[in-house]
């Protein structure tokens, strides 16, 4: 299921957060001037996020800035996020809704980084392992008889 923010005070901007990804559709004259043209929609893989950057705004705009592997993270404040094609502005009516964004990314990145437990393993691995234990002499032939009889239901 996705989500869909709109940004609309400073840059305009919209959101769209699904269990997978991140996009980010710049829209408006400023973005334009600021991001070097329209460079149409970028979705960002939640799982490649390394963090979140996140201003509120104050005296200027605040903003969430994407980091993730590959990317360049802009380190001059404010003025350089605006240039940034990872970074979303937003200005102080916009604070919930931002917040709301990203608590909502960090619970699916903590999602995508949690192992699943439904990754069990086959009987038949788990012999083909076994066999690989008693061909170099770690298991005997009882014991592996008997885990394969076990992993079996024999």
């Amino acid at each position: 299921m996705s989500k869909v923010f709109e940004f609309k005070s400073n840059g305009k901007f919209t959101v769209t957060v699904d269990d997978h990804n991140v996009k980010i559709q710049p829209k408006g004259f400023s973005n334009f001037i600021n991001k070097g043209g329209s460079k149409g929609e970028k979705s960002i893989p939640i799982k490649s996020i390394t963090a979140i950057q996140f201003k509120e705004p104050r005296l200027t705009t605040g903003y969430v800035q994407f980091a993730y592997s590959g990317s360049s993270e802009t380190k001059g404040g404010t003025m350089a996020a605006v240039k940034d094609e990872n970074t979303i502005t937003f200005v102080k009516k916009e604070l919930k809704q931002a917040r709301e964004m990203v608590d909502l990314i960090e619970s699916k990145r903590q999602n995508e980084s949690t192992p699943s437990k439904n990754t069990s393993v086959s009987a038949a691995d788990e012999i083909l392992k076994m066999k690989e234990l008693l061909d170099v002499g770690i298991l005997t032939q009882d014991e592996f008889n008997a885990k394969k009889k076990q992993l079996l239901g024999i």
